[in-house]
């Protein structure tokens, strides 16, 4: 797939099937598509990228961290309402 700050292949044509949302205004509890699974954030916060310009860390409620180009936009997924069982 290649790292984060190599060039993307073209922007997908059409609809996609879930919400986009830029790196840069990612948050903790948001649930990213990525790498082929569903991974929540845990933190996020601010880097400078190879070239200088403004990266984002995202720290997985799953374990290990990613860099993102501030302006990449993710796949977002509503993150599941909390269950509760009732007595």
């Amino acid at each position: 797939m290649g790292g984060p700050f190599e060039p993307h292949p073209p922007r997908r044509r059409g609809r996609l099937s879930h919400p986009t949302k830029r790196a840069v205004l990612v948050g903790k509890g948001d649930v990213i598509g990525y790498e082929g699974e569903w991974r929540t954030v845990k933190a996020a916060s601010t880097a400078q990228g190879p070239m200088g310009g403004l990266a984002i860390v995202v720290t997985w409620e799953e374990g290990g961290t990613t860099r993102f180009p501030a302006g990449d936009e993710l796949l977002i997924r509503q993150s599941e309402p909390p269950t509760t069982d009732a007595i």
